[in-house]
């Protein structure tokens, strides 16, 4: 990304190739979970786009995502993609993220309908996990997210936890389609409008299997992490055909990289996610064969 890019200059740009209305403003400048600079662009103060700038590679792998799903009602649209993969700019989704969304049965439901069930297998690559840094397998993948998460956690979980955790790895690894995903469905990037997902942005896209993106998207809040909240969204994703005791482990150990995650940058949510990590772990038990 080149630094000194001006904003000002990209929108003149734009406006002389018609791209955006010469009446439009730059609005604010909005905070990412990305090294790029965001902002919002309107027309007659109202949002009307998003202006991306970031390194050429980051724009390259958000493009793809776009690209790939075209048909999904969540994502926003590709209004513009610079040649030189310096900035992109996409319709701006009015709405709110974290609050106001509603019951997670209701979201996760949408989100498996007008997103997950949109993906199509990819073959392109050999290569597994986020396209910035890839692995070699799945495996590995899952490895790298035990240990952050592991050493994240230390003592706030029992040693057998960990030990348990462990074991899961070979099992969670036998995947045998790869898609490419969003990367990053939490509720931190989930628009809502009056207690519906509108959108979904921000993605870190990632190879690997539907489940990542369906358990990641229902262990990224701490409510309502019930079964039956699981299997009623689970049931309509149908990309997917494992059975339920492995459904249950996934979620398990998407539980605990989340654990990770809270330990370090989210505490106030830490002790819902300890509670509901002894029920998962239970869970586990009660379906091994």
């Amino acid at each position: 990304m080149t630094e000194l890019l001006d904003i000002h200059t990209i929108v003149q740009f734009l406006v002389e190739q018609g791209v955006v209305e010469r009446t439009v403003t730059i609005n604010n400048r909005l905070k990412g979970t990305t090294d790029g600079r965001v902002f919002t662009l309107a027309e007659n103060e109202e949002p009307k786009y998003v202006l991306k700038i970031d390194h050429p590679q980051s724009i390259s792998y958000v493009e793809q995502l776009h690209q790939a799903y075209l048909s999904s009602p969540l994502l926003p649209k590709l209004i513009y993609i610079d040649p030189d993969k310096q900035y992109i700019v996409y319709t701006y989704i009015d709405g709110t993220t974290h609050v106001n969304r509603g019951a997670k049965v209701t979201w996760l439901t949408r989100l498996v309908h007008d997103l997950l069930n949109h993906y199509e297998k990819y073959e392109q690559s050999k290569q597994w996990g986020r396209l910035e840094t890839p692995r070699e397998s799945w495996q590995e993948f899952n490895q790298r997210s035990l240990h952050y998460a592991e050493r994240a956690i230390g003592s706030l979980l029992p040693a057998e936890d960990h030990e348990s955790v462990r074991a899961w790895i070979g099992n969670l690894s036998d995947v045998k389609s790869k898609y490419l995903l969003h990367g990053d469905t939490g509720i931190h990037n989930f628009v809502f409008q009056q207690g519906e997902l509108a959108g979904v942005i921000d993605p870190s896209p990632i190879l690997g299997p539907i489940t990542y993106d369906f358990t990641y998207a229902f262990c990224s809040s701490p409510d309502d992490l019930k079964r039956s909240t699981l299997f009623a969204a689970f049931d309509k994703l149908n990309r997917t055909t494992i059975d339920r005791s492995r459904l249950i482990q996934e979620v398990t150990f998407q539980l605990y990289c989340r654990i990770g995650i809270c330990s370090r940058v989210h505490p106030q949510d830490l002790n819902d996610y300890l509670n509901a990590w002894d029920h998962w772990k239970r869970e586990v038990r009660l379906h091994e064969v």
